[in-house]
């Protein structure tokens, strides 16, 4: 027998169909609606990543938090059935507060003992939040995803505690950036059918780089096929009180480690209203693979949305000093913790990339293929 009550969502006029909000208004079991947050010192010792996220179609809740000091990876990962209150924001040790909607957000994991990894975190809103552009992506003639995305940056302030340790997140020595983002978006567990083999990838580059300066933010993205051709775009400027400006179609020169596809220095090209020439640097602090303890395809211990049962909880540490011991790593997006430059200015920020497959314009030409 179904419940098919009200929830405590459908008391306030936040409704865009004729339905509870205990439902989505499609019935495509890829329906989901998640954030993510990146939380950094600017010497690149740290970098912890946290995230929680809602699948109404399979009844799913799920969040993860991830600290990367050194090689070593800390990772907490809990996942549990979808209740009712779609505002309580918490599945296992993990939780996140919405104190002030768009500018004040509380970030919590709980401990299990004195050696494992915690945080208590209040993020604060240093700049407006902004859209990313509308993203939707097909495989033949099935659209596979479609999401609805903003982005925004802050200062953040609380503690970490891993390892007996307490890190203090001190505001200006820390800089935090999010994202917000809803819609339809592959869960495992699905038959990719006649879709999934006819119209196999062959390539797919990304970069996704919000900046926080001190006056200014700054956001990029860039998805591309294996030809080169751009599915998604975006440079933008944006300060408090003025309209946003954009800044053109960004092209970058990533340095790569050899014989990998890790970038460790790049330089985005963009252009002012003016059309004067802007370099936007960006110099790689610390690095944090998403497909390894975050949940991101095509990680192989757990991947979002899943069904682990009720009340599952996971933590974990991995080994990042070899690289060939998480080999599935490459074929994923991995953040990194980033000092950026632009007219004599330092910022910090993510710089989010993935190439995997034939990218024409890097001269990478399959799977196997690397830097020189």
């Amino acid at each position: 027998m179904t419940d098919d009550r009200p929830v405590p969502l459908d008391e306030y006029p936040v409704h865009q169909v004729p339905l509870s909000m205990k439902h989505v208004a499609t019935s495509d079991r890829n329906a989901y609606d998640r954030c993510i947050f990146h939380v950094f010192d600017h010497e690149g010792r740290a970098l912890l990543i946290l995230g929680l996220g809602v699948y109404p179609n399979i009844g799913v809740i799920d969040a993860y938090a991830t600290l990367r000091i050194g090689d070593t990876l800390h990772a907490v990962r809990a996942s549990d059935a979808l209740g009712d209150d779609r505002m309580n924001l918490a599945v296992g040790p993990l939780s996140l507060t919405v104190d002030r909607p768009l500018q004040r957000i509380r970030l919590q994991c709980a401990a299990e003992g004195p050696e494992s990894l915690a945080c208590d975190i209040e993020w604060n809103a240093d700049f407006p939040a902004v859209w990313e552009p509308h993203h939707t992506q097909r495989r033949g003639d099935r659209l596979t995803l479609e999401g609805r995305r903003f982005v925004q940056a802050g200062r953040p302030s609380g503690t970490i505690r891993v390892g007996g340790e307490e890190i203090a997140v001190t505001p200006g020595e820390w800089t935090a950036t999010r994202d917000r983002s809803w819609g339809v978006r592959p869960i495992p567990g699905e038959d990719g059918g006649r879709a999934a083999e006819e119209h196999r990838t062959e390539g797919f580059h990304w970069i996704w780089a919000p900046v926080a300066f001190e006056d200014r933010f700054m956001m990029v993205i860039v998805q591309e096929d294996a030809d080169g051709h751009r599915s998604l775009n975006e440079a933008l400027l944006v300060r408090n009180g003025r309209r946003d400006v954009q800044l053109g179609w960004p092209h970058t020169d990533i340095t790569y480690r050899p014989g990998t596809r890790h970038p460790e220095r790049a330089v985005i090209h963009l252009t002012d209203p003016a059309r004067k020439p802007l370099e936007l640097g960006v110099q790689v602090l610390a690095s944090s693979p998403l497909a390894i303890g975050a949940g991101y395809p095509p990680a192989d211990d757990w991947q979002h949305g899943t069904w682990r049962g009720r009340g599952w909880t996971d933590r974990r540490s991995y080994d990042l000093s070899d690289p060939s011991a998480h080999p599935l790593a490459a074929y994923g997006v991995t953040d990194h913790a980033a000092r950026f430059t632009l007219d004599g200015r330092i910022g910090h920020g993510i710089f989010e990339h993935g190439s995997f497959g034939r990218h024409d314009p890097s001269g990478f030409t399959g799977f196997d293929s690397v830097a020189p």
